[in-house]
């Protein structure tokens, strides 16, 4: 209740405002009269945006950025990586392959790294691309990229010497280093997506982007095999022995080998019994059949940007005895990440009695 007062004679009089009832009782229609001659003031506290001029703060949201098995409705961003070393003579077929890629081209990124090269690679990669991106309709890409950075690698490129053993553990480091160099040149925040493909596939379906997204898996291979005909039969040999499930056996191998030797898959020198997955599958089967792995080949992956993101690279040293994407793949499943192959889906990669193919 309002109260108001009035001296007289000295006394001070008090009187009460409303009503003689308890506000408790009244009417909505004296509830009304007693109020209408009062009003709570309201307090609103805008906070002012913070703007910021500066020409030299640049700010990235990466929290957008998702890797969704959708990324063609979702219209992710595709990062398509490879590594070449004296690889001109296949580049033409690299390009026609890429060209017949379905997923959307304006949604894909091109960054290739050439390195310690002695044949002219550099050159016709150049020119592909100025080929390719110069036509007017669907085929150019969103960008393309050329990193070049040459790490001393003198090994040669035939058959004999790169797939020696004695090759393998640093040829495998140097390999990581090169994949380090282009990923670290070439992700941007706005890629979902990070496809290793190398050089030297001869075929692989139009539709392996969307494929492979579709399992929506941190880290995803397929089966590679090559084609060599012997009497007129095409005995579907299987190229990539770097795909595999670990053993007992190799377990304790590594346990008693020094933490820096690489272990080399697939020679005597090292017996480990592991399960390949070259030496499974068939492509006239379920090509979306999966099997978790422990050691991945580096013909063709296809890996969620944050697991790059979050450090998981391609070691250039022996991590757990493993290097390059075997290590990639042990790094993978130390950090919790998911990784699978798909023995059924094959990409064919050329016989290498054909010719030397890149690194």
């Amino acid at each position: 209740m309002r109260r108001h007062g009035l001296i007289v004679a000295g006394l001070r009089r008090f009187y009460c405002f409303g009503p003689a009832k308890s506000p408790m009782q009244l009417t909505p229609n004296e509830q009304a009269q007693w109020t209408s001659h009062l009003q709570t003031p309201v307090l609103f506290n805008h906070h002012a945006p913070v703007e910021v001029n500066s020409s030299t703060i640049q700010h990235v949201n990466l929290n957008p950025i998702v890797s969704t098995p959708k990324a063609k409705e979702n219209e992710e961003r595709v990062l398509i990586l490879t590594p070449l070393r004296d690889a001109a003579y296949y580049i033409e077929q690299h390009f026609d392959l890429l060209s017949q890629l379905t997923y959307p081209h304006s949604l894909i990124d091109l960054a290739f790294l050439v390195g310690d090269s002695t044949d002219d690679t550099l050159a016709v990669l150049a020119k592909e691309l100025e080929r390719v991106q110069t036509r007017t309709d669907a085929i150019p890409f969103h960008s393309t990229m050329i990193v070049e950075k040459d790490f001393g690698v003198l090994l040669s490129q035939s058959v004999e010497e790169r797939h020696g053993f004695a090759a393998q553990g640093p040829r495998r480091k140097a390999m990581g280093r090169a994949r380090n160099y282009l990923l670290s040149a070439a992700l941007k925040p706005e890629h979902s997506w990070v496809y290793w493909r190398d050089v030297d596939i001869k075929d692989s379906p139009k539709k392996i982007i969307e494929d492979f997204v579709a399992h929506d898996r941190d880290v995803l291979v397929p089966n590679v095999w090559f084609h060599r005909y012997e009497n007129g039969i095409d005995i579907e040999g299987r190229f990539d022995y770097n795909s595999w499930q670990e053993s007992d056996r190799a377990l304790k191998l590594a346990a008693r080998l020094d933490k820096d030797v690489v272990l080399a898959e697939g020679y005597k020198e090292y017996v480990t019994e592991r399960t390949y997955m070259a030496k499974m599958g068939n492509w006239r089967d379920n090509k979306d059949v999966e099997i978790p792995l422990d050691g991945i080949g580096g013909v063709n992956i296809l890996v969620k940007a944050d697991v790059h993101r979050s450090g998981i690279n391609f070691p250039c040293y022996a991590f757990e005895n493993q290097a390059e994407t075997e290590g990639f793949a042990k790094m993978a499943k130390r950090a919790g990440y998911g990784v699978y192959g798909l023995p059924n889906y094959v990409v064919w990669h050329v016989d290498t009695e054909e010719k030397p193919g890149n690194a």
